[in-house]
């Protein structure tokens, strides 16, 4: 009769765990790292203080928890992306490249995505979650440049991410979704034109 009671609280505890930290991650993308107190989170996702300190004894132990969910989510999405890019063509690769850039989060999920990444600059609980994000995108833009035929993809890729990342914050800094595409295609494009020194 125990076991049967524990079993049947066990999702109500999970589904507490997954509220706090969506409520978590919706208040860093809205107002930033430094608007995540127990009393807004609690609130925000509609739990007692005490059920939130429970769950999650400290500050850093809910934004490590918060990141790497979020982590797993898009390491999940990027490895689907990254499995349609196998065999393809390059034109294919150019077309799959720019579904991939319009799936990427949109504004208040990726602010909280940047802000906990700088958030990790400060905090090595946070940093670990960070560095399996980054490894992510590194491999999808591997795989993006490997289907389009561009020597050396593994050293070119993580000049990608960069080039995405600041695309990121000029977006949401300005407000124009406009560049993205244009500037990956430049950058692909000179990855795929001979130098000569």
């Amino acid at each position: 009769m125990r076991r049967a009671r524990i079993r049947q609280t066990c999702p109500a505890m999970e589904d507490t765990r997954e509220r706090i930290l969506l409520a978590t991650l919706r208040l860093i993308g809205e107002q930033g790292v430094g608007a995540v107190t127990n009393r807004r989170v609690a609130t925000a996702a509609g739990v007692a203080l005490g059920s939130l300190t429970y769950h999650f004894p400290s500050q850093a132990e809910l934004l490590r928890e918060t990141l790497s969910r979020y982590v797993d989510e898009e390491i999940h999405r990027i490895s689907e992306i990254a499995a349609r890019l196998q065999g393809i063509t390059p034109d294919e690769a150019v077309v799959e490249t720019e579904r991939a850039i319009a799936e990427l989060p949109s504004d208040p999920e990726e602010v909280a995505t940047l802000e906990l990444h700088l958030h990790a600059s400060r905090d090595p609980l946070v940093r670990e979650a960070a560095v399996r994000s980054m490894e992510a995108y590194d491999r999808l833009a591997t795989a993006i440049l490997t289907a389009l035929g561009i020597p050396e993809p593994e050293a070119k890729a993580p000049t990608v991410v960069a080039l995405l990342y600041g695309l990121a914050v000029r977006r949401l800094a300005t407000g124009d979704p406009s560049g993205t595409a244009e500037a990956l295609r430049l950058l692909l494009y000179g990855a795929a034109t001979p130098h000569s020194d």
